[in-house]
């Protein structure tokens, strides 16, 4: 799995994106709630797609939102959905080679995790994106066995598979104390504090 193969394989799903997302508000709200995200707060949004979770974000009073994607086309996407609103920012680029110019109170990764290779570096370089007591969290909107058989044929060789929550829970306890751990039918979710 290497970067070229990311870009080209979303670059080109980006325009039939929202169209086909698969999607509950009531499982995206209990994520949002578990991760503790409030008003005023600086949200980084990591492997952003389209901006799906933007609206969410905003709902709930985000003071900004930063969004990072390493396809372009998904990027420019939403940077048209979102140009008029000054809380958004979208960036095109590899989270772990990004130099940011803030630090965020929260951070998330939606839909996203298995398409990083070295979740090990990611979480380390996400903790030291945090300010003091922020929050990362890992989620998806779906059970673990569907994400993995969503990601065999074409999006094999853009994917690893999902690790088990306990897993990542090992990876996160570095860097955060862990304040949920949630892999069932509906949702996997693996959410901590900066330590």
């Amino acid at each position: 799995m290497n970067n070229k193969d990311i870009i080209e394989f979303f670059d080109h799903l980006a325009p039939e994106w929202d169209k086909n997302m698969v999607k509950s508000d009531d499982v995206i709200n209990r994520i949002l709630d578990n991760a503790e995200i409030k008003a005023g707060q600086d949200v980084l949004d990591v492997a952003c797609g389209t901006g799906v979770m933007f609206d969410y974000y905003l709902s709930r009073n985000a003071a900004s939102i930063t969004g990072i994607d390493i396809s372009p086309k998904m990027a420019e996407i939403a940077k048209e959905k979102y140009n008029d609103n000054p809380k958004v920012e979208v960036l095109c680029g590899d989270v772990l080679t990004t130099n940011f110019k803030d630090k965020f109170d929260l951070i998330v990764v939606y839909n996203a995790f298995p398409h990083f290779k070295n979740p090990e570096g990611l979480i380390a370089k996400l903790s030291s994106l945090l300010k003091q007591g922020g929050r990362l969290t890992v989620a998806h909107g779906e059970a673990r066995e569907k994400i993995d058989s969503r990601h065999t044929g074409a999006a094999s060789k853009v994917s690893v598979g999902l690790m088990s929550a306990e897993d990542l829970s090992k990876l996160f306890t570095p860097y955060f104390t862990l304040e949920t751990v949630v892999s069932n039918g509906y949702m996997y979710q693996v959410s901590g504090r900066l330590k």
